[in-house]
């Protein structure tokens, strides 16, 4: 039985897990295009996925923002699992 509980609570870490994946991937799109409007990306990424970690980045007409983030999850933590999303988005906010 406690074989049970262990594997559970480590498959619902691992949805847990993906789960902040997936926000922190929309934020960072979020993020790309406040930045290619000219707006604050570090303020709608902070809004959006809070703690997460912004490098901005332009290449031309290309904006991009990646965030960078550990998971939160509810046995502590996992050691050594850094979730990263980056995304861009075209400048003057088209």
């Amino acid at each position: 039985m406690p074989a049970v509980i262990v594997v559970l609570a480590v498959c619902l870490s691992g949805v847990q897990v993906a789960g902040q994946q997936l926000r922190l991937q929309d934020a960072a799109a979020a993020a790309a295009r406040s930045f290619a409007r000219g707006d604050s990306a570090a303020a709608t990424a902070s809004r959006l996925a809070p703690g997460a970690t912004v490098t901005q980045r332009s290449d031309g007409d290309i904006d991009c923002v990646t965030l960078t983030d550990q998971p939160k999850v509810a046995t502590g933590g996992i050691a050594g699992l850094i979730l990263t999303a980056s995304s861009c988005a075209l400048g003057g906010g088209l």
